[in-house]
């Protein structure tokens, strides 16, 4: 009996050292961001400073939420639809609209870093509209999850 059970125990463990190994972040695609000014987003404006962006679970996969620096506050649950670039990076990539007249830039889309698929945040009709005129900057963040809105990759 014993040495079935090693059997099986062996078999499992070399089982699972073949399995890759699942990335919680992956999965929810948890990224914190900085950002040196106000951002809008949908139903929001985030003062400058530090944000978590993550997928909520279950069926909802395009439902972003954003979160205070240390979790206790959550900001906005965002619908967002799928977008899509013809490159990935190594580092996490938003695409904010330079909006007029002193309002804060608006987040339009984000992309996790490692994917070509990331997500475009739903404003309203009137938002939409305004949004779509203005200019858009895409922005990487450096690898501690930092926006600087003053550098334009060369994308």
């Amino acid at each position: 009996m014993n040495r079935i059970l090693g059997i099986v125990f062996c078999f499992i463990l070399s089982i699972a050292a073949f399995v890759p190994a699942a990335h919680a972040d992956e999965w929810n695609q948890k990224t914190k961001l900085t950002f040196s000014t106000p951002v809008q987003v949908p139903g929001a404006v985030l003062p400058a400073g530090s944000y978590w962006f993550e997928l909520a679970g279950g069926a909802n996969r395009y439902i972003m939420q954003i979160f205070s620096d240390d979790w206790s506050k959550l900001y906005a649950s965002t619908l967002t639809v799928s977008t899509s670039r013809g490159y990935s990076d190594s580092l996490p990539e938003v695409q904010l609209a330079e909006r007029p007249n002193g309002q804060p830039d608006a987040l339009v889309k984000m992309y996790y870093p490692g994917f070509q698929t990331g997500y475009e945040f739903v404003y309203h009709r009137r938002e939409e509209r305004e949004l779509t005129r203005d200019a858009k900057l895409d922005v990487l963040a450096d690898p501690n999850g930092v926006v600087s809105m003053t550098t334009i990759p060369g994308v």
